[in-house]
C-alpha cells in the first residue's frame, strides 16, 4: 500500500474524513477577505449561521477544537480560578494541559460513571468554598458525546442547573455533539441547552478539513476574540475553510446516522468472533478487547489489506463518511480469518 494512501481505510478517528467534491467545489467557489479585520464574507456567514443553529448570540471560527476548549476557559476562568471537569475528558486529558500552562487554570479532574457523566453529588462536593486558601471555582465544563457515549438530556439540565445555582459557567466541549443530537432525535439547540459556552468541530464526522466553532454570547465572544489573537488562531483569508465547515452543517449532520448504523454493524460481526469483547456503540465509537498478543500479527494483517487503526489490546475504532459498510466487511473479513487461523 506504499504510496497508494487514497486506497487506505482509516479507522484511528473520525478526523481523518477528506473533504467530498461538492464540498471542495464549495471552498473553491468561498468569496474571501482578512477575517482577522472581520472582513471575510465566508467566514461570517459560517459564525451567523452557526450562532442561529445552536441558539447563541455569536459564534467564532478557530482552528482547531484543542484551541476553541481553551479559549472558552480563558474567557470563563482567570489565573488562580479553576473549572470541573471528568477525569476522561478531552480538555482535561488531551489537550496537553493547556489551560493550566497558558492560562494558570486549575483543573479539578472528577471521576467519570461508567456512562460517562459525573455524578451531580461529586459536582457539588468539589465545587470550593469562598476561601483564600483555596482556587476560585468558575466552571463546570462537560462532554458530549464522550468516548462516544451519549449524556442524557435529563442529567445535561440537571448538572447545569446544579452548576448555576452555584454560581458556575458552564462550558460544553461539543466535538461530537451533532452525533449526539442525531442519537437523540434533538434540535442542535436542544442539545447545548443549559451551556453558556460550546465548542463544535467540524473536522470529525461532519466532515470538514480543518477547524472548529465556539459559540456564547456577544460579551464572551469578544472576549473570544482578544484570546483567539494571542493564541495565534487569527487567519487571514480562511474563507475557504469556512465555506467547507458552512457545508458541513448544512449537508452533513443528518447523515452521521449512517455512521453509527455502521458502528452498531461492526460491532455485531466483530463480536461473533471468538476472542474478541466488543462493545455496544451509541455512536459512532465502538471498543474491542483482545489478547495482547494477539495485536502485532493483526495489526500486520491489516495494514496488508490497506487498512489503518491504533492498535492495542483496548481498540477504538471509529466510522466516518469515507468508510463504507463494504470497507467495513473488510476489515471484519480481515479480524475472522487472523482469529481463524491464529488459533487453530
Amino acid at each position: 500500500m506504499s504510496g497508494m494512501t487514497e486506497q487506505w481505510l482509516d479507522l484511528r478517528s473520525d478526523t481523518v474524513t477528506r473533504p467530498g467534491a461538492a464540498m471542495r467545489e464549495a471552498m473553491q467557489a468561498a468569496p474571501v477577505g482578512d477575517d482577522v479585520y472581520g472582513d471575510d464574507p465566508s467566514v461570517n456567514r459560517l459564525q451567523d449561521y452557526a450562532a442561529e443553529l445552536f441558539g447563541y448570540e455569536a459564534a467564532l471560527f478557530a482552528p482547531s477544537g484543542t484551541q476553541s476548549n481553551l479559549i472558552c476557559l480563558l474567557v470563563h476562568c482567570g489565573r488562580g480560578d479553576e473549572y470541573l471537569v471528568g477525569q476522561e475528558a478531552h480538555t482535561y486529558r488531551y489537550e496537553a494541559g493547556g489551560a493550566a500552562v497558558l492560562g494558570s487554570i486549575q483543573p479539578q479532574p472528577i471521576l467519570n460513571q461508567s456512562e460517562g457523566s459525573i455524578a451531580l453529588a461529586d459536582i457539588a462536593a468539589q465545587i470550593k468554598p469562598d476561601d483564600f486558601h483555596f482556587a476560585r471555582t468558575k466552571l463546570l465544563a462537560l462532554e458530549n458525546t464522550i468516548g462516544g457515549r451519549v449524556l442524557g438530556a435529563d442529567y445535561l439540565a440537571q448538572a447545569t442547573a446544579l452548576a448555576h445555582s452555584r454560581g458556575l459557567a458552564t462550558h460544553l466541549d461539543g466535538a461530537r455533539i451533532c452525533n449526539a443530537a442525531v442519537k437523540q432525535g434533538v434540535s442542535l439547540r436542544a442539545a447545548v441547552a443549559g451551556f453558556d459556552s460550546v465548542s463544535v468541530c467540524l473536522s470529525k464526522g461532519l466532515g470538514a478539513p480543518v477547524g472548529s466553532l465556539l459559540c456564547g454570547s456577544n460579551p464572551f465572544i469578544a472576549q473570544a476574540k482578544r484570546w483567539r489573537k494571542m493564541l495565534g488562531g487569527g487567519m487571514r483569508q480562511a474563507g475557504g475553510l469556512a465555506a467547507a465547515g458552512l457545508y458541513a452543517l448544512e449537508h452533513n449532520v443528518a447523515r452521521l446516522a449512517d455512521d453509527h448504523a455502521n458502528a452498531a454493524f461492526l460491532a455485531q460481526a466483530l463480536g461473533r468472533i471468538s476472542g474478541l469483547s466488543v462493545s455496544t456503540p451509541q455512536t459512532n465509537i465502538l471498543y474491542v478487547d483482545m489478547p495482547a498478543a494477539a495485536c502485532a500479527g493483526l495489526n500486520a494483517a491489516l495494514k496488508a489489506e490497506g487498512i489503518r487503526v491504533s492498535m492495542g489490546p483496548h481498540l477504538r475504532l471509529v466510522t466516518h463518511l469515507d468508510a463504507s459498510r463494504a470497507d467495513l466487511q473488510r476489515l471484519v473479513d480481515v479480524f475472522a480469518h487472523y482469529f481463524k487461523t491464529s488459533q487453530a
